[in-house]
């Protein structure tokens, strides 16, 4: 991990990232194309209006979705991208049946990024195993979970593609 992101940007990032809403709209959008205006309730039956809403107004400061001219919303390179960082996730917790052996898209990856934000997880996925101070390697990244190092690896790409993003969580949480 680079020198510019901290564990509680992770973290505060991880949180923002899993709003169970918003992973819903990014992943309908990467797998269905762009919602046509003024069809999210359509779309999204069991969501509040509000929630909606929160989702896509997150989505558009986050600098993953855009609205295009008589097409709705649609995805930009930066939601494209995030929407695999989800895709890798989920299938890395359910060929480990994380959280639990069933469960759904969206919980999968709200409880995998709530783990790779972990500070035990956190240490052991960015510490350089021959450089621990008291002469003790920390364990390799996939001793903490195996396969995990690729999910965590690519939510790392995408946070370093997106600086705005960790500057939004942590003003969000802030305010």
């Amino acid at each position: 991990m680079t020198p510019s992101f901290s564990r509680e940007q992770l973290r505060r990032l991880c949180t923002t990232l899993s709003e169970a809403a918003l992973i819903r709209l990014i992943t309908e959008i990467d797998d269905n194309g762009p919602i046509p205006p003024r069809s999210a309730g359509r779309i999204f039956p069991d969501l509040a209006p509000h929630q909606v809403r929160r989702a896509t107004e997150r989505a558009h400061a986050l600098g993953l979705i855009h609205t295009r001219v008589g097409g709705g919303l649609g995805l930009t390179e930066s939601g494209v991208l995030l929407a695999e960082v989800y895709d890798v996730t989920a299938r890395w917790a359910r060929r480990h049946a994380y959280p639990a052996p069933t469960g759904d898209f969206a919980g999968r990856v709200r409880h995998t990024f709530a783990l790779l934000a972990e500070p035990r997880v956190h240490a052991a996925l960015t510490a350089d195993p021959r450089r621990r101070g008291d002469g003790i390697p920390l364990p390799e990244p996939e001793v903490v979970a195996p396969g995990l190092a690729g999910p965590w690896r690519l939510l790392i790409q995408w946070m370093r593609a997106n600086p705005q993003a960790a500057g939004f969580a942590a003003g969000e949480l802030a305010a």
